[in-house]
């Protein structure tokens, strides 16, 4: 019995050597899969998460990453001493997935590519918590934390097609795009009981729908606020604006955006927690959205214990 036990413990070890050392020849990408806190300085680097050809949030440009979430994941490695590495997501189908794959396992063709901290996770209580039909936490392998932003949804428009855009009635008679399969997408399609859905048009990113807005396909372009900026912001959409209505019935016209971190990482959480509330305090992340020429709002989660001076400074308002 002894002896057996042996061999199985060898064995063990064994698998979990060979599956530590897989390496495709890219040092960078094949880390161990447990860098905590102390390996992460000891490293030198830390690999920030981020979702590709996403902008403003995270995208290259000459094969140089760019993006709000790049320049936040510089500074938040800047403030520990060590350098920042990109660490590109390809959205699978769920954010779970993209959890699994980039976070706490990896994915099962590469199971070392993994980030120590991924960005633009939504900050909600009730999906960390989430639970299956037993009962156990869907979510358990990560901890989700930090918000650094709070994102809404906004609608831009065509001055020569749209007067103004009082409410989201008026797409009763006016064709207006939205990326396929997002929640603007939905809530167009089935909104005011359907009577929209035949002026919804589908577009695979918000910038393509702009594109078809300028050739005079569309009246108006609906998506997450900053993508609209971001949008605005180029000289060829300069005769487009931003409309001031609201969505009822959305479901969820905001949310916070934080991040996440493998279960066993709690150290690092600590630490980069530390960062983003400092950035978001100061008023420093305000000031990087600004040199976007983006519009930045600070979290709810910060709402619910700073006085209106103290959002006030965080928002560039003082």
């Amino acid at each position: 019995m002894k002896l057996l036990s042996g061999i199985l413990a060898v064995l063990l070890l064994t698998q979990i050597a060979l599956a530590q050392e897989v390496d495709d020849g890219d040092k960078l990408l094949n880390r161990p899969a447990q860098r905590t806190y102390d390996i992460i300085l000891e490293s030198g680097y830390l690999k920030v998460g981020v979702y590709e050809n996403f902008p403003p949030y995270s995208y290259e440009v000459d094969g140089e990453p760019r993006g709000i979430d790049v320049e936040l994941g510089r500074r938040i490695a800047g403030a520990m001493g060590v350098e920042f590495k990109v660490h590109w997501i390809t959205p699978d189908e769920n954010l779970g997935d993209d959890l699994r794959n980039n976070v706490w396992k990896g994915h099962y063709l590469a199971k070392q590519r993994l980030a120590d901290v991924m960005l633009r996770v939504p900050y909600d209580k009730e999906y960390a918590y989430m639970q299956d039909s037993t009962g156990e936490y869907i979510n358990e392998q990560v901890v989700l934390f930090g918000p650094y932003q709070r994102e809404t949804w906004q609608v831009a428009f065509n001055p020569e097609k749209l007067d103004s855009v009082e409410t989201i009635a008026v797409f009763q008679y006016h064709p207006i795009g939205v990326e396929i399969d997002t929640l603007p997408d939905f809530y167009l399609s089935s909104g005011l009981r359907g009577r929209m859905r035949e002026q919804v048009r589908h577009y695979p990113k918000v910038r393509d729908a702009f594109s078809a807005m300028r050739e005079g396909e569309i009246s108006a372009v609906m998506g997450m606020r900053a993508e609209i900026d971001h949008e605005l912001a180029r000289p060829e959409n300069a005769g487009f604006k931003a409309a001031g209505n609201g969505f009822p019935g959305i479901g969820k016209q905001a949310w916070d955006v934080g991040m996440a971190i493998k279960h066993t990482h709690r150290q690092l959480g600590y630490a980069l927690e530390a960062i983003v509330d400092k950035l978001v305090k100061s008023g420093e992340l305000n000031e990087l959205f600004a040199s976007q020429q983006l519009r930045y709002s600070v979290p709810d989660y910060y709402r619910e214990f700073l006085d209106r001076q103290a959002i006030a400074r965080a928002e560039g308002e003082l």
